[in-house]
């Protein structure tokens, strides 16, 4: 347990935070699954909707540090080359 008040006030923080960068995730985990589902399904419009949707919100995400840059770059490629695989056939 923290002893000093500026210790307190960082787990508090960190606290909030950690249940920020949760929801955040999760959001990210859905958008994904969506846009994979969309592929599995043959939709390429509703996949090319869904891909601009969670590129949005990967980016905000990666902006505010809830995953790293790289991570970010990472998986809107790997959602771009899953849509690119159903458009080729």
């Amino acid at each position: 347990m923290p002893n000093t008040p500026s210790a307190k006030k960082r787990l508090r923080q960190s606290q909030e935070q950690r249940l920020r960068n949760r929801g955040v995730k999760s959001q990210l985990r859905s958008l994904d699954r969506k846009v994979r589902e969309a592929v599995a399904a043959g939709d390429v419009d509703g996949a090319d909707a869904a891909v601009r949707v969670a590129a949005k919100r990967i980016d905000q995400a990666s902006s505010k540090g809830v995953i790293h840059k790289n991570a970010a770059a990472r998986r809107k490629s790997r959602l771009q080359a899953a849509i690119k695989k159903i458009k080729r056939g």
